[in-house]
């Protein structure tokens, strides 16, 4: 890679569209959270447990994904874990991120949906204006579509303060439509509509988040290009995949990021875009993420260029402001 495309790559603008908040949380804060709120963890040392982020899978992951979540317990302790990362965004130069978080992850533990949410949305609040960020509640696909509606009904007196609905946690035998009644209420309620699907679930189930689900952006979506026709039809319908080549070398969707099809998606014309998914555990934020697929696929600067549009393109924002981040896209490459 040469320094024009690196230097391009880290200080273009930006949005991220796939971040779990939860998968930002740091071994270091997972600690200083645990000590203050003591709380005893299964790690002696910062060490010991970032050495325990070697996964075979998506299950093996999501196990010590729920475990580091664990010492989250505080308005405070959510306000901590999402400052954090909104400031390594914009070191990045990430100038707009939408946020998933796992209400159920804590809910379930005990802990108010008030002090997740609240807490959350206060650090997007105090990040601005260096940064924006929406709020996008997920629900846990390996649970059931009941504790889903129960779930939003706990978030919908906070529903000011998050944007859009979700669907991630284990995908393997947990299909969309399993969720399409909830989904259905959520869109008439006038949220956003995302779903992951397509990583390690088949195709067949990037079909079902559109067509049972209605989503409007498919995270992950990796698996499309196997089907000829769903491949054309996110072209023709401008569905954006929010795509994380670190998570999916991580979780071995593919074995080599030489292997990865992102730049076969973006010549495909789908609306694709990189992001992080969860930085904390997969190796990198969204500017390693750039620099590992450049690194590994001979990515030009008009490609690059595309990537960083197409992640305001595949935002959800307002036309002008959209059109506000494109503008600074364009001056940016203009410029080198």
């Amino acid at each position: 890679m040469n320094d024009a495309l690196r230097y391009a790559l880290q200080h273009m603008p930006k949005a991220e569209l796939h971040i779990h908040i939860e998968g930002s949380l740091e071994p270091e804060l997972i600690f200083a959270l645990a000590q203050r709120n003591n709380f005893t963890l299964p790690y002696t040392s910062v060490q010991q447990l970032r050495a325990a982020y070697a996964f075979i899978d998506l299950q093996s992951f999501l196990d010590i994904y729920y475990a580091g979540a664990s010492v989250l317990q505080t308005e405070q302790d959510f306000f901590d874990m999402t400052i954090a990362y909104l400031q390594r965004a914009q070191a990045d130069h990430v100038r707009h991120t939408e946020i998933f978080f796992d209400p159920q992850t804590h809910t379930a533990r005990g802990v108010p949906m008030a002090s997740v949410i609240n807490g959350i949305h206060r650090a997007c609040l105090a990040a601005q204006p260096n940064i924006s960020a929406s709020l996008i509640l997920c629900f846990l696909r390996h649970l059931s579509e009941q504790d889903a509606f129960e779930t939003l009904k706990q978030a919908l007196p906070y529903r000011e303060k998050f944007i859009g609905i979700g669907l991630d946690s284990a995908e393997l035998g947990n299909p969309p439509e399993k969720f399409a009644r909830v989904f259905t209420r959520c869109k008439d309620l006038g949220f956003h509509v995302v779903a992951h699907a397509g990583e390690e679930g088949p195709p067949e189930y990037i079909v079902s988040a559109l067509d049972a689900l209605h989503a409007e952006r498919v995270d992950h979506g990796v698996r499309c290009l196997e089907d000829p026709e769903l491949t054309q039809r996110l072209v023709n319908n401008k569905i954006p995949l929010t795509v994380c080549p670190l998570s999916n070398l991580k979780l071995r969707v593919v074995e080599n990021l030489n292997d990865h099809n992102i730049l076969q998606l973006l010549d495909a014309g789908i609306v694709a875009t990189i992001n992080s998914d969860d930085p904390a555990y997969f190796g990198g934020y969204i500017n390693d993420n750039f620099i590992a697929v450049a690194d590994a696929l001979s990515m030009s600067l008009q490609q690059a260029k595309q990537l960083a549009r197409n992640s305001f393109i595949a935002a959800f924002l307002h036309d002008e402001t959209r059109q506000q981040y494109l503008n600074e896209v364009d001056e940016f490459f203009n410029s080198l």
